[in-house]
C-alpha cells in the first residue's frame, strides 16, 4: 500500500482544529504549515504528532506549494484547518493507494459547506482536487483561490471532507475582507479593468443563481445569508479594484521567503 501525507496551512485554528486532525490519523503523516499563531494551534499539532513548520505568509498559493513540497510521500491530500474528512472519503482513498498501478494522477473531492449549522445547497456539488501524487504536479501561486495544476489524468471520489467554514458572523466578514482584497489584488496583477456590469449587475444575478437557481430557498435563513453574501463579494472585489486601479504607482506584490522548522516529529 502506498503512503499518504495530509498537509494543511493553519493560523490560529486551534477552535476547530482538533476535529480536522482527529480525522487524519490513519495517514502516514501530517504536515503543518504555520504563519504564526499565536493561539493554542501549535500545541494541538504537537499532540497529534504533526510535523509543524513556520513560514511567513504571502499569498495562499505559495504557502500551500510549500506545504506539499515538505511531505515525504508522493501522494498528498491537502485539507484546510476547518475540515474534516469523512470515513467514506477516508475509505476511498486506502482503496486508491491500495492498487498496484493507479489509475489517475490525482482525484476530484466534494466538499459541502455547513454554514451556520446548515449544509448549504448551492456548494454541495462543488468539487476539488486535494488529493493527487505531487509528481504530477502542485498548487499554482495564486494570492487566493489557489488550485492545483497536474499533469495527467483526474479521477473523482464520492467521498465527502466537509468544510465547517464560519462560526459566527465576525469571523466571516474577517475573511471576507481578506478575500476580497487578495482578490482584487490578484486581478490588479493580471491588469484587469472594471466595468458597469462588475460593479452594478453582478449583485443581483449571483443572488438569482445562488439563491433560486441553485436551491438556496431551501436552506432557510442560513441560505438566504449565504446567497445575499455570495452577491455581494464580486461587487466589493471589484470596488477594491476599482480603488487600487485608482492608485499609483502599481505595487507588485513579492513572495516572502522565511522557512524555519519549528518542529519535526514522524507519525
Amino acid at each position: 500500500m502506498q503512503k499518504v501525507s495530509a498537509v494543511l496551512i493553519t493560523l490560529n485554528a486551534g477552535d476547530r482544529l482538533e476535529a480536522t486532525l482527529n480525522a487524519l490519523t490513519w495517514c502516514n503523516e501530517i504536515v503543518v504549515v504555520d504563519s504564526g499563531s499565536t493561539d493554542n494551534t501549535i500545541e494541538i499539532c504537537e499532540r497529534f504528532n504533526c510535523r509543524i513548520y513556520h513560514r511567513d505568509f504571502d499569498r495562499y498559493g505559495n504557502q500551500k506549494r510549500f506545504a506539499v513540497e515538505l511531505a515525504k510521500n508522493d501522494w498528498v491530500l491537502s485539507v484546510d484547518s476547518d475540515e474534516v474528512v469523512s470515513e467514506k472519503l477516508k475509505n476511498e482513498i486506502q482503496h486508491v493507494l491500495q492498487q498496484k498501478k493507479v489509475s489517475h494522477a490525482g482525484y476530484y473531492v466534494s466538499i459541502p459547506l455547513i454554514f451556520f449549522g446548515t449544509r448549504i445547497n448551492s456548494e454541495a456539488s462543488k468539487k476539488f482536487l486535494r488529493f493527487f501524487n505531487k509528481q504530477f504536479g502542485n498548487f499554482d501561486d495564486a494570492l487566493v483561490h489557489e488550485k492545483v495544476h497536474l499533469h495527467g489524468t483526474i479521477g473523482k471520489l464520492k467521498g465527502e471532507m466537509v468544510h465547517y467554514s464560519y462560526r459566527d458572523m465576525e469571523m466571516f466578514f474577517t475573511k471576507f475582507n481578506k478575500y476580497t482584497t487578495l482578490a482584487a489584488e490578484n486581478l490588479r496583477l493580471k491588469k484587469a479593468s472594471v466595468g458597469f456590469a462588475h460593479v452594478i449587475l453582478k449583485c443581483p444575478a449571483t443572488f438569482f443563481k445562488v439563491y433560486f437557481l441553485k436551491g438556496c430557498f431551501l436552506n432557510g435563513i442560513p441560505g438566504f445569508l449565504w446567497a445575499f453574501l455570495s452577491s455581494i463579494y464580486p461587487v466589493i472585489k471589484y470596488a477594491k479594484l476599482w480603488e487600487l486601479n485608482r492608485q499609483q504607482p502599481q505595487v507588485v506584490i513579492k513572495p516572502i521567503r522565511q522557512e524555519v522548522l519549528l518542529e519535526e516529529k514522524e507519525a
